[in-house]
């Protein structure tokens, strides 16, 4: 295997120290106005902004440079309903059977259920893949490394493109998602991670009054 070859690092730029309190104060202003939501408008999304927001995701840190994700992006009003009926069988599974009490306990107050209408309502869903392996032109495998973070990481990445595009996003993630593979024919060595659903919010939509926890309840200072 042949060594990267080493670059001058150009590309950084450094601010001064006020410049970079006051990126970083607005940098957290404008990502605390970001919501989930689950009703999303029909509104169309151009495209671009889409493949731009994935190269985005595509730019984050990762094992060894192996790049295990894949972002399968969904249009075609067909498969988003195929999506919906297969994520609502495993939904009402999960809220009649599976899930334990405490853990409906706490979704209720969010008012969820095993109805999913956003996944036919948004103009994009992105399944999100992660890949155990990879294979190279012969078809053998290739270990790829921390597999789990790195896709973590770069579907942070992704959902803060979007936000920043100006478009709302929700993290769905029924259990289990086997059935992404089927649908989005992705291959074996493929893992569903989430199925992120991508759009404008509808107009009359409702977020719950919720708080985030302060500076010191999520960090120390050692």
């Amino acid at each position: 295997m042949n060594k990267y070859q080493f670059l001058p690092h150009k590309d950084y730029k450094e601010y001064s120290v006020e410049e970079m309190k006051e990126r970083a104060i607005s940098f957290y202003e404008d990502l605390k106005r970001r919501r989930t939501v689950r009703d999303f408008s029909s509104r169309s999304v151009p495209r671009e902004i889409i493949e731009n927001c994935i190269l985005a995701a595509g730019t984050a840190p990762n094992g060894a440079n192996k790049q295990p994700w894949h972002f399968a992006v969904v249009e075609s009003a067909d498969i988003k309903k195929q999506l919906r009926d297969a994520a609502e069988d495993e939904e009402h599974e999960f809220y009649h059977r599976r899930a334990p009490q405490d853990w409906l306990d706490d979704l209720e107050q969010f008012d969820t259920d095993e109805h999913k209408p956003f996944l036919e309502e948004a103009p994009y869903l992105i399944g999100i893949f992660s890949e155990s392996y990879a294979l190279d032109e012969e078809g053998n495998k290739e270990k790829n490394y921390y597999v789990k973070e790195s896709v973590g990481i770069a579907t942070g990445m992704l959902i803060t493109a979007l936000h920043n595009a100006g478009l709302a996003t929700l993290t769905h993630t029924p259990s289990p998602m086997g059935f992404l593979n089927e649908v989005m024919n992705r291959p074996e060595n493929e893992k569903p991670f989430l199925l992120l659903v991508v759009g404008y919010p509808a107009d009359d939509v409702k977020v719950p009054d919720i708080k985030k926890k302060a500076l010191n309840e999520i960090s120390s200072f050692i």
